[in-house]
């Protein structure tokens, strides 16, 4: 019987640490997917107090691009989700052929859209100060 402390063969373990970075990917997505969505309701709510609130029975055309911003975090998660998954199996394949060669495509990626997108939604944002 192995003991706990054993280390696991370096095949195992490299594949193991694999599937965590790829379930931390997952997790990634899982979270940019819910902050979509909550802008998005966020938005939503926003817009039913303005109704509940507003003197006139006119509705008011909505401003701002919050829902915009939510669906398009949403579809992130979703691309977020896939290209972790094609890098998963990339990766799978390399250390199955004991061929590995690092890559941080999905991860400059991912760094150069968040640094973007904030960019943008500081601008957004900026007016309201």
């Amino acid at each position: 019987m192995k003991d706990a402390e054993t280390p696991l063969p370096g095949k195992a373990a490299d594949h193991l640490a694999n599937e965590r970075t790829f379930l931390a990917w997952i997790r990634t997505a899982i979270a940019v997917m819910a902050f979509g969505f909550v802008v998005v309701k966020f938005s939503l709510f926003m817009k039913q107090l303005e109704l509940i609130f507003s003197e006139t029975t006119t509705v008011v055309p909505a401003r701002g691009y919050s829902s915009l911003i939510g669906i398009i975090l949403v579809a992130l998660g979703g691309v977020i989700c896939l290209l972790s998954y094609l890098q998963f199996k990339k990766n799978e394949k390399q250390l199955n052929n004991n061929r590995y060669s690092s890559s941080s495509v999905l991860i400059s990626w991912f760094s150069v859209v968040l640094i973007i997108g904030s960019i943008f939604l500081a601008l957004y944002l900026l007016p309201n100060l």
